[in-house]
């Protein structure tokens, strides 16, 4: 008999879930299941959909992958 390989399914990585993006206060996204508690720590965008959408969605948002005090203390530095 052959080997199959072994597929682990749970709420973080089936495919046809619905899932939400959440942020947190230093701006950093997350992909989070729909059907689980958000958090704490963590705020809901507003946004749910399968995960291709809400990783399409993060990708277009989150172009500064650095954390927010990290931003705003460079700028202070540059504006020495």
């Amino acid at each position: 008999m052959a080997d199959t390989p072994t597929v682990r399914l749970d709420a973080y990585t089936i495919d046809g879930d619905v899932f939400k993006v959440l942020i947190n206060a230093e701006e950093q996204y997350s992909i989070w299941p729909e059907k689980k508690q958000t958090p704490a720590g963590w705020t809901e965008v507003g946004l749910t959909g399968s995960k291709a959408d809400v990783s399409k969605y993060i990708d277009e948002k989150w172009t500064d992958m650095r954390p927010a005090s990290l931003r705003r203390a460079m700028d202070t530095d540059k504006n020495k």
